[in-house]
């Protein structure tokens, strides 16, 4: 359901991006990231996707994550399933790569599901080693930043990110999650803003509080969602924004919410 409150936020981020130059305004892509879809099987999921008329995706299940062992089977088996829905899976999330026998399986996972990019978080040497391989084999890579309650992670806010990226090629950017950062207390719009050149994706998702990991819907919560759609668009991001809905048990329902909702801020 949106509130009278976040229809009060959207009516609010159009007025904004009608007062852009018309010259900085471009259409966002909206896809999903699928973990928001870990309850239900591969096929229910597609299901889903098709009647949201969703295009482009991210693989971020868990059963295709590093730490799962999975087989190249499985993304193979997937890609045919999404081919004939129509649905293009662009990035692959891995998780954490810690070893070059990771990487290897990143890239052969990616490849195996025809996506473009790979999500992950990587830190120390193995960086300078992703990048060399995915430029090799025409991939990008994008650092994913987490909060976790209790303990101090690597990515925690943009500037960590761009610390990382300095010495390393285009080929490596940001995976921004914009719940995560705002979850660690930075504000999202200046997260998106500081690392602008290099997104490489967008994971859209809305929290109810900082130092908490409670999901709520897009635009009823804290991560400025309006706010950040609108410094995308005038940035012309043509990556993907994918949709993260994190809760267990039925979230069909709010997954429709979500989607509707950054469709009317994509332009």
């Amino acid at each position: 359901m949106i509130t009278r409150r976040s229809f009060t936020k959207t009516l609010a981020a159009s007025a904004a991006l009608a007062a852009l130059p018309l010259e900085a305004q471009t259409r966002l892509n909206i896809g999903v990231g699928t973990y928001s879809y870990h309850n239900l099987s591969i096929d229910d999921m597609i299901v889903q996707l098709k009647a949201l008329r969703v295009a482009q995706i991210e693989m971020s299940r868990g059963e295709f994550m590093l730490f799962s062992k999975p087989e190249e089977s499985l993304f193979r088996s997937t890609k045919e399933k999404l081919d004939r829905a129509s649905i293009h899976c662009v990035s692959y999330y891995t998780a954490t790569i810690k070893d070059r026998q990771d990487l290897d399986n990143a890239i052969g996972f990616a490849k195996a599901i025809g996506a473009r990019n790979i999500t992950g978080d990587a830190t120390g040497s193995i960086l300078g080693e992703i990048d060399q391989r995915c430029t090799k084999e025409g991939l990008t890579f994008g650092i994913h930043n987490h909060y976790f309650p209790g303990q101090k992670f690597p990515y925690e806010s943009p500037d960590d990110v761009l610390k990382a990226l300095a010495s390393l090629s285009s080929t490596v950017g940001s995976t921004a999650d914009v719940g995560q950062f705002t979850s660690c207390g930075y504000d999202p719009v200046d997260a998106v803003r500081k690392l602008g050149s290099r997104l490489k994706l967008v994971h859209l998702k809305d929290i109810q509080a900082r130092d908490g990991e409670v999901n709520v819907l897009l635009g009823t919560g804290i991560a400025k969602i309006p706010e950040v759609m609108a410094e995308l668009r005038r940035q012309k991001f043509a990556g993907l924004v994918a949709v993260e809905y994190e809760k267990e048990g039925r979230v069909e329902d709010d997954l429709r919410q979500e989607v509707e909702y950054a469709r009317k801020l994509a332009g």
